[in-house]
């Protein structure tokens, strides 16, 4: 008497997505959001999961798609007390070229009255700095908790929690990159987390096609404001040696607006990287053009989208000033 193996159920989104360039289809959103579910629950298999993730990376992931995985992340995720934090950071790209200036942005906003909570990961791709791994240059604590970060946010208004705190099934998938060797469609879709629900988002990209399908996705997820930019590494960072294109979204309404270069000429990269340069901008020992206009350049952006300035030079000028005025000895 012959048995009938039963079909594992992830294996019809599989089907879905590897059906042949004829056959295959991207997910719906409700397909996507079912999908992410069965995997946080650890429904799937781990070689069913490889293949999910890789026939992502190769047909890249839809706005549809987007918001349902993220929408299956946001329903596993304690609630906060609502106005916790202002502004929604995102940290997962790392540095290499550049140091990550955007630090002291998000830290000038915190220090003018902005609830800014910064999330993230570190050492999932090799060569990389990480802000996880920096704070303690300001002497700046990782929350190891939701209430932890809600305390830090206000006292502070600043806190920093990991993709491990946030959503532990993906920082186990974001770490297989090096097994991989390549990103996923999780290296996107935890930027749009926004673990908080804070009503302002700033997002960095580093494939400009990528952009809008992140704006995209906000909508689908009634993000009331967001911002998203072509920054420098990947990172939520303006360079100021280059045009910057943010895509926004205002209450449902789509808008982009081009943000123009700070310098003529382009800096040469520096050579090495010294993250003690970070500390002594801030403190006002380093003297670095190229530095200063990623950080000022960077919260205007921030500013700008956050509804506190309504053009791009009050918003640059509003900036400067937090800059001149800023606590050199608070770090």
């Amino acid at each position: 008497m012959s048995s009938t193996l039963k079909e594992h159920p992830f294996a019809e989104t599989i089907r879905i997505l590897g059906k042949g360039k004829k056959g295959s289809r991207p997910l719906t959103q409700d397909e996507a959001y079912q999908a992410m579910r069965m995997i946080l629950a650890g429904e799937v298999e781990d070689l069913q999961l490889g293949a999910f993730l890789m026939l992502m990376r190769v047909k890249e992931e839809t706005s549809e798609e987007l918001a349902g995985f993220v929408q299956a992340v946001r329903d596993t995720l304690p609630t906060v007390e609502k106005n916790s934090a202002d502004l929604d950071w995102s940290s997962y790209a790392g540095k290499r070229r550049h140091l990550p200036w955007f630090i002291l942005s998000s830290l000038l906003l915190a220090e003018n009255g902005t609830k800014v909570l910064m999330h993230g990961s570190a050492s999932h791709t090799e060569g990389r700095l990480f802000i996880q791994d920096l704070l303690p240059l300001f002497s700046l604590p990782i929350a190891d908790s939701f209430e932890q970060a809600q305390q830090q946010l206000a006292q502070k208004n600043f806190a920093y929690l990991s993709l491990e705190q946030v959503c532990p099934a993906m920082n186990k998938m974001i770490h297989l990159r090096n097994l991989m060797g390549l990103r996923s469609p999780v290296h996107t879709l935890v930027r749009l987390i926004n673990p908080f629900n804070a009503d302002y988002s700033l997002q960095g990209i580093f494939h400009p096609s990528y952009r809008p399908v992140h704006q995209e996705a906000a909508q689908l997820l009634n993000q009331a404001h967001m911002a998203v930019l072509k920054g420098e590494g990947g990172e939520t960072e303006r360079n100021p040696d280059m045009e910057c294109l943010v895509q926004s979204i205002h209450n449902n309404e789509l808008s982009d607006e081009l943000w123009p270069a700070l310098f003529a000429r382009r800096h040469v990269k520096p050579e090495t990287l010294e993250p003690e340069h970070l500390i002594q901008l801030w403190q006002g020992t380093l003297d670095n053009e190229f530095a200063e206009a990623s950080v000022i350049g960077t919260t205007a952006v921030a500013l700008k989208l956050l509804g506190k300035a309504s053009t791009q030079s009050e918003a640059h000028a509003l900036a400067t000033q937090y800059w001149q005025n800023r606590n050199k000895t608070a770090y």
